[in-house]
Parts: structure tokens; C-alpha cells; sequence
């Protein structure tokens, strides 16, 4: 079977999607795949071997390489943030008829969107945080912020991930600084109440037939929050298991697969809440979680005792029962 691993994208997160790329890369059963490795970034469309680039034909999403003309049965989608993380992807492939990993174009849209996604699952009873949504060039007053919100306040691109854009304001002197940083991601952004609590980061899948909530992991930040340099650059300290009691884990656990269920989410998935006093609250969901060596993911997958090929295959299985789906 010829898989497409697709890695990149035209975000600031590709160099992270590169080297979750290149994980999946590695963990793929070889006596099962030939997988190809895929880049899709501003420059173009590639298929990189042995240090040469081989341009990926966008009408089919097919190659021709050292004599051959390859077409992908299906594509592992590694892209953060767009066009891998937001549908457009996904609906291109759809359109030629191509399996592919994770959610539909739609559940990937509506995730990567931060205020639709909250919009949804407040239907759904589950806890979040009081937010105000705001659009660039719209007026807006920090006292009013205040008011509402209370101190301190975080301010982030509507869609964006890595905690690119991202500020948690504990001055009002500061809010003009922390606009200009998530507008320079997004044209709208989210203004969102501080929710003091436990972080935890909760894997959640479809494996073998059911909603699988793969790990709890818990995040103690040695910065003011889990930023990008927490995130990536050692920041941060990440236990997993979440040092939550029985009954508190119990609550994050439903909660988490609520969410999936909620969202009609399908494919790996990695969502990140705060515990309150006893409750967690909902931050945001990822459809393409980081799957880097330092990522959350794959340390769940690990401390649940599965190998993280038996994932890949089970992801694969999904994707190509999407053509029984597409027949009906």
C-alpha cells in the first residue's frame, strides 16, 4: 500500500509538522507500506527522496519519480495548522476521491475555528471560559475587557495553534501588545477569562470501533502559561498520568469524549482543558496533534502500553473506509 505521509504546511507550526512527519515516518510497519515522504509548504508540492525533490502533480495528487508514476492509496495528514489543520486538504482530497487520515474537511474547519468550536459545545453543557470574540479594526475598550472578564486575560488568535499569538494580559498596559501579536496571526481573535486551575492535555481517538480516550497529561509550565517556548523549547514540565484523584480524572475523561462525540470528530485528537474546582473547562481541540518526539500524544500512547504503529494502523483502516462511505 502506498502511503502519502504529508507533513509541512504554510503556517510558523510547519517546522513542528516536519518532525511529526518523520515519526510517522518511522513508526509505519514497512512490511505493510511504502510510504513517501510528502512536503506541502509555500515553496511547492514535493515528494522528498534521498535529498531530491520530486513535484507532487496537483490534479491528482500523483508523482513521477526515478521512472515511475506513483498514486497514493491513501494520505497520513501531519500538517498543524492550514491547509492541513483547517479542511482545505481534506476537501481536495475528498474531491479526487483519496483516503485520508483524521476528521472530515468540516470537523477539521469547525475545530481549527476556536470560537465556532466553543459555540458548538456549549450546547452540550461543557464548561469553558467567559470570552469576547473581536474582529480586526473593531473598537474595543480594555476597561470594558476588564469589566467582563476580570485580571488577567488572554488574548489569542481565533485559529492558529502551538499557542502561536498567544498572551495572557496582566496589565491592561499591556493589551495593545498582546492585540498586535494575535492579529499578526489571525483577522479575529478570541479575549478569553483566566481560569485558574489544573492544565491537562487529553488524547481522544476512535480505535477499534469505539471513542478511546487515550491519556491524561498534565502540564506544569515554568512560564506564565503554556506557550510556544513551553511547548517546544523544554519549558514545561508534562506528567502523565495527571496527578488528578480518581474522581476528577473520571470527570476529564467523559468530558473529553463528550467533546469528540459532540464534534463528530473521527481520527487522532488532543484536547486541552482546565480543572477548576473539580471541573474541567474546555480550552480548545486539536485535529492534528503534535506527534513530534517531545509531543503529548504519542507519550500517551506509550504509557496506555500501545504501540504507536498499531495506531497508525488503525488510523489507515479508517481512512480507507471512507470509500465505502463516499459510494453511498
Amino acid at each position: 500500500m502506498k502511503v502519502a505521509v504529508v507533513m509541512g504546511g504554510y503556517s510558523d507550526e510547519s517546522v513542528i509538522s516536519l518532525r511529526s512527519g518523520k515519526l510517522v515516518l518511522s513508526n509505519l510497519d514497512k512490511s505493510k507500506y511504502e510510504a513517501f515522504e510528502v512536503h506541502i509548504l509555500k515553496d511547492g508540492w514535493h515528494v522528498v527522496a534521498d535529498d531530491k525533490k520530486y513535484p507532487i502533480n496537483k490534479a491528482d495528487f500523483s508523482v513521477d519519480m526515478d521512472g515511475r508514476h506513483i498514486r497514493f492509496d491513501v494520505a497520513v495528514n501531519t500538517i498543524h495548522g492550514t491547509p492541513g489543520e483547517d479542511g482545505h486538504m481534506q476537501a481536495y482530497w475528498e474531491l479526487l476521491g483519496l483516503p485520508y487520515s483524521g476528521c472530515s474537511f468540516y470537523q477539521s474547519a469547525l475545530t481549527f475555528n476556536k470560537r465556532d468550536t466553543l459555540s458548538v459545545l456549549s450546547k452540550f453543557g461543557i464548561p469553558r471560559a467567559k470570552s469576547i470574540y473581536l474582529s480586526k479594526g473593531q473598537a474595543v475598550s480594555v476597561d470594558e475587557i476588564v469589566a467582563q472578564l476580570g485580571l488577567p486575560f488572554f488574548v489569542k488568535p481565533n485559529q492558529s495553534g502551538s499557542s502561536l499569538g498567544v498572551s495572557k494580559v496582566n496589565d491592561p498596559a499591556d493589551f495593545d501588545k498582546a492585540l498586535a501579536f494575535a492579529f499578526a496571526e489571525d483577522n479575529d481573535i478570541l479575549i478569553e477569562s483566566n481560569l485558574k486551575g489544573t492544565e491537562v492535555s487529553v488524547g481522544v481517538l476512535h480505535y477499534r470501533g469505539q471513542t478511546t480516550v487515550l491519556g491524561l497529561t498534565e502540564i506544569v509550565s515554568q512560564n506564565d502559561f503554556f506557550d510556544y517556548e513551553a511547548k517546544y523549547e523544554g519549558k514545561s514540565e508534562e506528567i502523565t498520568p495527571a496527578r488528578l484523584d480518581r474522581e476528577t480524572e473520571r470527570k476529564v475523561r467523559e468530558t473529553a469524549a463528550k467533546a469528540y462525540e459532540a464534534l463528530g470528530m473521527r481520527g487522532f485528537s488532543r484536547s486541552d482543558f482546565i480543572v477548576m474546582d473539580g471541573v474541567p473547562h474546555f480550552i480548545e481541540m486539536n485535529t492534528n496533534p503534535g506527534l513530534s518526539p517531545q509531543s503529548i500524544f504519542p507519550q500517551q500512547a506509550a504509557h496506555a502500553g500501545i504501540a504507536f504503529s498499531d495506531l497508525l494502523d488503525n488510523e489507515i483502516a479508517l481512512a480507507l473506509e471512507r470509500r465505502t462511505l463516499w459510494k453511498k
